[in-house]
């Protein structure tokens, strides 16, 4: 995959659900904090090194933002670290909260 793939939310829960791919929240701590799809590892600066050395790079990752916009830089930069499959949720932490659950505090 040389450029990332957009994913809607329906889909990515489909992948999430079946364990076929991770979910990362790159969203502000406190926005994290406040609220995130369970499961999301909060992705930083400060927590990419901890990512990239905790999953592999075959496993399809989908990068979550708040509207779908930021994740999209996101995702293409994942793709140039080596992830060989990445999507950008489309709509973001906004999509996903109308259909599916979150949680509260730090992952």
């Amino acid at each position: 995959m040389d450029q990332f793939a957009h994913i809607n939310a329906h889909d990515a829960h489909q992948k999430l659900s079946a364990g076929e791919a991770r979910l990362v929240d790159i969203r502000d701590p406190q926005s994290f904090e406040a609220a995130h799809a369970v499961g999301a590892f909060h992705l930083t600066n400060g927590t990419l090194v901890r990512f990239m050395n905790e999953v592999d790079f075959d496993t399809p990752v989908i990068v979550m933002c708040y509207h779908g916009n930021s994740s999209q830089g996101a995702a293409q930069y994942l793709l140039q670290q080596g992830y060989d499959e990445v999507y950008s949720l489309d709509g973001g932490f906004e999509a996903w909260r109308r259909e599916f659950p979150i949680e509260a505090g730090e992952a």
